[in-house]
């Protein structure tokens, strides 16, 4: 049998070469880099990110981040730009220009269209003498260290270079922003994370939704509220629509005796946990899941006391958190 031992050797090898050049190129970056921020911070339309080949799609995932964190960015392709796709560019956006030698012949018209109208160009390549690099107005030099390949003809190194080069690019931005995390919610309402970064307000069941029932409320009409609205409880609100308690499935057979004799502030467990409106949807999983509960109601600081929705589990597990 043969042995694996060789393959994690390369693999091995292969991350440590491109980690080492990562450091490289970290202690490198000098003041080339906070120019290329200012062009970007001052440009008032958007980043243009291109390239071609492996440099290509490394562009299409910069442009995808600076986008998601505040920066709008738009991919596009250099050969499509020859084609007409240059009227996607305007004097108010900022050309980003991803070439490891800086030659890419297919560069030339995105390069002489952004000198032409005075589009500020920044470059990302390992040569700063070459094509791409004489004509920048800033440069973010990558270390020429070689390929983690061994052979030098497998984009491998470069690659990573530039990605985390775009990823320092992006977070750098972000940061002088102040992009917060519910800026980045705005941006991503999909999948696992939105469903992480979504508030309770997104979730909660409002306005006629809501079970809830006055104090005085005969526990006939009590069990009418808890069956139409199916969230297996019903909010007993006081006179002034503060919530007083709430009644669960646990507080009904406790007094299954004269139920229906009753008044739901004879039933009701006072001063039932709540949560902020504003808090994220996962504290409130957390809080259900500690305090062996379905529902919670959510209240406002504007407002407090008084019920401005519910939560339950379910409404969490449906997008994906608990």
């Amino acid at each position: 049998m043969t042995s694996k031992t060789p393959f994690i050797d390369t693999a091995k090898r292969v991350i440590r070469t491109e980690a080492e050049a990562l450091t490289v190129m970290a202690d490198q970056l000098d003041g080339s880099f906070r120019a290329a921020i200012d062009l970007l911070l001052n440009a008032n339309g958007r980043v243009i990110v291109t390239g071609i080949g492996k440099s290509g799609h490394i562009a299409r995932k910069i442009a995808a981040t600076l986008a998601s964190t505040g920066t709008p960015a738009q991919f596009v392709h250099p050969a499509e730009a020859s084609h007409g796709d240059l009227g996607m560019v305007t004097p108010s956006d900022v050309v980003l220009a991803i070439s490891n030698s800086g030659e890419a012949p297919e560069l030339a018209n995105m390069i002489a269209f952004s000198r032409r109208f005075e589009i500020p160009l920044i470059g990302i390549t390992k040569a700063p003498k070459s094509a791409l690099g004489r004509a920048c107005d800033a440069i973010l030099q990558l270390p020429d260290l070689g390929e983690a390949c061994g052979t030098g003809v497998v984009p491998t190194t470069s690659t990573t270079l530039t990605l985390a080069m775009g990823d320092a690019l992006a977070v750098a931005l972000m940061e002088h922003r102040k992009f917060t995390e519910e800026h980045f919610r705005e941006f991503h309402p999909g999948g696992k994370l939105g469903a992480k970064l979504s508030r309770v307000s997104d979730l909660m069941h409002t306005g006629a939704a809501m079970p809830l029932v006055g104090k005085d409320t005969p526990m006939a009409d009590a069990l009418i509220e808890i069956s139409q609205k199916s969230l297996g409880v019903v909010g007993v609100t006081a006179n002034d629509g503060t919530l007083a308690g709430i009644i669960t499935d646990g507080d009904l057979r406790r007094h299954m005796d004269g139920l229906l004799s009753l008044t739901a502030a004879d039933v009701m467990t006072t001063s039932p946990t709540t949560i902020n409106v504003a808090a994220l949807a996962e504290e409130a999983v957390a809080v259900m899941n500690a305090r062996k509960i379905t529902c919670v109601f959510a209240e406002d600081t504007n407002a407090p006391g008084k019920p401005q929705g519910i939560l339950h589990i379910h409404d969490c597990l449906r997008v994906g958190l608990g």
